[in-house]
């Protein structure tokens, strides 16, 4: 029991820090922000309310209990509109979107202590919460009869659960090549996991119902085991932490959507400084005091190539010059500096260079199937502008020219 206290404890300290850090801050998109704070908070007050389920202590249950009632049943409208948002690209409120915090409006409704409601009995809805938490709970609770909990909240759930996958489905983004693959990842993997938590939900309920033991202690414990995995998932890729879970993506801002134009992949840290010659100067006297030794310098370029090459992190169009640094646990100067200076590079000429590799040769094999473009796609290249001006710096020419030269080349041997 002690143990899962701390869990529990644990688990509410992270998901108030985030989601009070979420609410009040000003930058990305605030839409999103707001969305994702109030489902982190639901879940807060769901995990703090199973603690005092728990324990059967009523007067804590009381104050908690009716305060976060609002917040459980906006919630699934919340994750609805969160995930939606990333589908459709939403940067704002629309009028029809405040029709679903109506479920939040009749939770205010239902635990305002009107003039003449008779007194609740919170010991007895503490001892039936206790039994299969709201599932369970007949005693009533505030204006509405009990099913505002035992009925409302589990279809409310199970509805927008479904509208959310129904929306994905429709919205094809699983194949979009369009939405940055960050956010598509994010919003895939955000809903994998709610699916998850809320048919854990359910099949509490049917353990119930089939007569089979359960333990309210132990769902808490599954509950706040599976939020620190999901933090600790987050924590390892910092494009979902800094990007989603700390500050959601900024949709009108240029640097989080994918270009079109010529530059269209993010430059890597020394190309963008470059650009100022301000800091150029500032770069170029902080690379002089980068002190490697000849069998450093050899070293460092052997676990890159070894890393890039053996695990094809040039296919990954969301490289970076961090990801690298991190897979050989180098620092990142050193790694940019032994990239530049001694591959002889900038770091996405380098990998443009592997990309162009792998093209050129998929190309004989995929080339009845696929077009150009796709298989361009498949070795990492985020859009055809960028392919085509990778190619024709690595190659001199453009691809179909290239491949017309090799035609050529080839019959004249023949």
């Amino acid at each position: 029991m002690q143990f899962v206290n701390f869990l529990a404890g644990t688990t509410c300290f992270f998901l108030l820090l985030i989601s009070l850090h979420l609410f009040f801050a000003k930058n990305g998109n605030r839409r999103q922000n707001i969305l994702l704070s109030v489902l982190l908070f639901a879940r807060f007050g769901q995990v703090l309310n199973s603690l005092f389920i728990a324990s059967g202590r009523s007067f804590p249950l009381s104050l908690f209990f009716q305060f976060f009632t609002p917040f459980y049943l906006v919630a699934p409208a919340c994750f609805y509109l969160y995930i939606t948002g990333f589908v459709y690209e939403r940067k704002g409120f629309r009028k029809t979107d405040f029709l679903h915090f109506i479920p939040a409006i009749i939770g205010l409704l239902h635990v305002i202590p009107w003039p003449g409601l008779e007194t609740l009995n919170w010991n007895l809805i503490a001892s039936e919460l206790q039994l299969d938490a709201y599932y369970s709970l007949n005693a009533k609770s505030g204006l509405f009869p009990s099913y505002l909990h035992s009925v409302l909240r589990p279809a409310l759930t199970i509805m927008y659960l479904c509208l959310t996958w129904l929306a994905v489905v429709r919205s094809k983004i699983l194949w979009q090549t369009t939405i940055d693959a960050a956010t598509r990842g994010w919003a895939l993997f955000l809903l994998n996991v709610a699916t998850f938590f809320q048919l854990l939900g359910l099949l509490r309920r049917l353990l119930r119902y089939f007569g089979a033991p359960v333990d309210n202690i132990t769902f808490v414990a599954i509950n706040c085991i599976g939020l620190m995995l999901v933090l600790a998932y987050a924590l390892h890729k910092p494009r979902i932490f800094y990007g989603f879970l700390l500050v959601a993506i900024d949709l009108k801002k240029e640097e989080w959507q994918d270009r079109s134009d010529i530059d269209t992949e993010p430059r890597d840290v020394d190309m963008q400084m470059n650009d100022v010659p301000e800091i150029r100067k500032l770069v170029t006297i902080a690379s002089k005091k980068i002190n490697l030794s000849a069998a450093q310098v050899e070293q460092y370029i052997e676990l890159i190539k070894n890393e890039m090459e053996g695990e094809c992190l040039y296919l990954n169009a969301e490289l970076q010059i961090i990801d690298v640094a991190t897979r050989v646990i180098i620092p990142v100067h050193q790694c940019s500096h032994v990239i530049n200076n001694h591959i002889g590079k900038n770091f996405r000429d380098w990998i443009n260079g592997y990309r162009i590799d792998h093209f050129l040769s998929q190309h004989p094999i995929l080339a009845d199937k696929m077009t150009i473009e796709a298989i361009a796609q498949e070795a990492g290249f985020k859009s055809q502008a960028t392919f085509y001006n990778a190619f024709k710096k690595e190659k001199g020419v453009m691809p179909k020219v290239f491949f017309a030269q090799e035609t050529e080349s080839r019959e004249r041997l023949a």
